[in-house]
């Protein structure tokens, strides 16, 4: 089931984007932070992900390039990509949070990760970067640094918990993070790890479960809560027929 899961909804989306952060590398941990900084928005997924590769696609991947391009740049570059809705805000949150990390990381996320005492406070000093970070963009962030950083151990969303409890894999009375860590263990995919099962979970929940979009979901024959509602239906189907 993993594997169809990953190969049906995607895994990782750094991995989708060609960034690859599993390293430690801070050059591709901030290009990695910079896309998420883009999806955290309320705005799809498919143009975040678009005005990531436009940021990319102009060599405006680093704190200093973006310091560099300022504010009329950064939102052309925005624009380009199809945020226009937040250029504005967006150019001038990124230059306050990479003039903040320049201050006092040396521009490097890995340094920021360093300094952290524990996994709570490298969460407070991520959304703590220029006018604050939301839960959201620090949890995207996290998600994908499971296992590179030390403390990078953020909640599992809301949707990652609503999909798995619909797909059957948490376990009564059991952390929902050890239920899904244990699951993989046993049905691990080669090529894939964790993260992206994680991922995957959370585009399903995103994409299908959150909207209770069933019957267009690729893994609705596993899906108890579609059991549940086909059930459900044959039953309504049944009393009004009998009503007739």
């Amino acid at each position: 089931m993993p594997k169809r899961l990953i190969e049906s909804l995607g895994g990782m989306y750094s991995r989708e984007l060609g960034i690859d952060p599993s390293r430690g590398d801070s050059g591709k941990i901030f290009r990695w932070f910079l896309a998420c900084k883009l999806m955290g928005a309320r705005i799809s997924t498919r143009n975040a992900l678009g005005t990531y590769k436009e940021f990319e696609r102009r060599g405006v991947v680093t704190p200093g390039r973006i310091r560099q391009t300022g504010w009329d740049g950064l939102v052309e570059i925005l624009d380009a990509g199809g945020y226009a809705r937040y250029d504005f805000s967006t150019a001038t949150k990124l230059l306050a949070i990479t003039d903040d990390l320049l201050r006092r990381y040396h521009g490097d996320l890995n340094v920021l990760h360093e300094e952290a005492t524990d996994p709570r406070d490298l969460e407070d000093r991520i959304k703590g970067l220029g006018k604050g970070i939301g839960d959201v963009t620090t949890n995207i962030f996290l998600r994908e640094l499971r296992g590179v950083w030390a403390k990078a151990r953020p909640a599992l969303s809301p949707l990652v918990l609503l999909s798995a409890g619909n797909l059957g894999l948490l376990v009564p009375e059991q952390d929902p993070a050890q239920s899904l860590e244990r699951f993989w263990r046993r049905r691990k995919t080669p090529g894939y790890d964790f993260r992206d099962f994680e991922a995957a979970l959370l585009r399903l929940g995103k994409d299908y479960c959150k909207t209770s979009r069933c019957e267009a979901c690729p893994l609705h024959d596993l899906c108890g809560a579609d059991v549940i509602s086909i059930a459900m239906a044959k039953r309504k189907g049944r009393d009004s027929n009998g009503r007739t």
